[in-house]
């Protein structure tokens, strides 16, 4: 409702009180506006894609130094090596000043020169041929048989199957451009039909890799969860992940919480610590939760240069003080911080709390009758670090519990980028393709195994299985 001047002339007068809280409630609002319009991926959760660029000013002072390498900088170059793999010999056959043959002298010295390049690029065809014979003596046919995965009187080999799926689903380079990628570089174009086909061949191979991972995941300690939009043809939906150091599954949802994370039946039976950015369906599973600090660090961050408040300040130095400790006693090799450590920690946290409720008196926004009453973002963060203290500190009571959730963002960004290259998954089946791959591309290299190898291992019917989460 908007009120006249002269409305606002007669409140004045006869009700300056509802005024007064009038003003202070649209000053709060106000606040809270501009708080909204500064948050960029340093102080708060949205991601660094969002940001609006600004070039940062150089912060070399001109003269100084001049541009480039600096003298005493070690830079990096192309050395020899001791085994080359082809060597050409250059011999001396006569004297260019007299013309006597030289074939039969012994060099006195010869020098060496390497030449580092990539050998032509082509696609290697092998013919495989089986024979049919005849036995003399009792008149049986036999014949040879074709090696394991050779069926047809055309096809394509494990390895170029093997780069297919790689340059897909790992380098996420869309069906199109791999189909030029090959006629440019082999002379050989590939048809999406083809490739459609080696992807869909790869998942199939995968069922059992993929049941092992999620079995792991399920019984492990620890347990890294996040979420994202996806499109699936056209339309948002949501890709779920689960990880650790050694693993990786994604998976993906038209929704994105309790329904879509019981139907994978990872975390709905996970009894371990999961480590989540404080999505509220994470706190319905029945294990231990902890928050991440990182992301909280980031929120406390907006708080103060959003709001000028001084207990999100404390904190966040708070936490990061925790941690500096937790990694000390890690390096010393302790598996605990003392107890009177911890036990400052916690009261320099409750010390924090208490003034942030000294400044958050008047953190609410609206009041009424009918639903929940609206509060200022500040007041938001502040109840959450209240009523989440243990799982915020968690991780200097625990070793195992990292400070953040950096392992399942990072995870989930290069899927994050797929959107952005190669534009939508097309199908729900080929979104299970994408997902049971790229998990099991994650885990190989987590695990240290070689990608095209391990792509080729799963063709042949013997994939990586990985056997601990961490």
């Amino acid at each position: 409702m908007v009120l006249t001047d002269e409305e606002v002339r007669a409140l004045c007068v006869n009700n300056p009180d509802m005024v007064i809280a009038i003003i202070k409630s649209l000053e709060a609002r106000i606040a809270e506006l501009e708080a909204r319009l500064g948050q960029n991926s340093r102080n708060s959760s949205r991601p660094p894609s969002s940001d609006v660029f600004i070039r940062p000013k150089s912060q070399r002072i001109s003269g100084v130094r001049r541009a480039g390498g600096q003298e005493g900088h070690p830079g990096s170059t192309l050395r020899q090596v001791d085994c080359p793999d082809i060597i050409v010999d250059h011999k001396v056959d006569t004297c260019d000043n007299c013309g006597l043959s030289l074939t039969s002298v012994s060099a006195v010295r010869v020098e060496r020169r390497q030449v580092f390049d990539i050998p032509p690029l082509k696609i290697l065809v092998t013919e495989h041929r089986a024979e049919t014979k005849q036995c003399p003596c009792c008149q049986s046919v036999v014949r040879a048989r074709f090696p394991r995965g050779v069926r047809r009187a055309v096809q394509y080999g494990l390895y170029l199957r093997a780069f297919i799926v790689y340059l897909l689903v790992f380098q996420l380079i869309p069906y199109d451009r791999i189909a030029t990628l090959f006629r440019d570089l082999f002379g050989h174009p590939v048809g999406k039909g083809t490739m459609v086909n080696i992807v869909k061949s790869c998942y199939e191979d995968l069922d059992e890799a993929e049941s092992v991972i999620r079995g792991l995941l399920r019984d492990g300690s620890v347990l890294h969860a996040d979420e994202t939009g996806f499109r699936i043809d056209g339309k948002i939906e949501w890709l779920h992940v689960a990880s650790t150091s050694l693993l990786t599954w994604y998976g993906h949802h038209k929704r994105r919480g309790l329904e879509a994370m019981r139907s994978y039946g990872i975390m709905s039976r996970f009894t371990g610590i999961m480590v989540h950015d404080f999505w509220k369906p994470y706190f319905s599973f029945r294990s231990g939760h902890a928050l991440c600090n990182a992301h909280l660090a980031r929120e406390l961050q907006g708080i103060t240069e959003a709001f000028g408040q001084e207990w999100s300040s404390l904190l966040k130095d708070l936490v990061h003080k925790a941690k500096k400790k937790v990694d000390d006693a890690r390096d010393k090799r302790e598996d605990r911080l003392d107890s009177l450590l911890l036990t400052g920690f916690e009261s320099e946290y409750t010390r924090i709390m208490e003034l942030g409720m000294e400044e958050n008196l008047e953190g609410v926004l609206r009041k009424g009758k009918r639903g929940p009453l609206k509060q200022t973002r500040a007041k938001n963060l502040l109840d959450r670090c209240n009523e989440y203290r243990k799982q915020i500190l968690s991780f200097m009571y625990d070793f195992r519990i990292p400070f953040d959730n950096n392992q399942a963002e990072r995870d989930i960004r290069m899927v994050r980028l797929h959107e952005k290259i190669s534009g939508t998954t097309r199908s729900q089946e080929g979104a299970d393709w994408f997902c049971r791959i790229r998990g099991y591309i994650s885990t190989c290299r987590k695990n240290d195994q070689p990608v095209l190898n391990s792509l080729v291992n799963a063709f042949e019917g013997r994939p990586f299985i990985p056997v601990s989460a961490h």
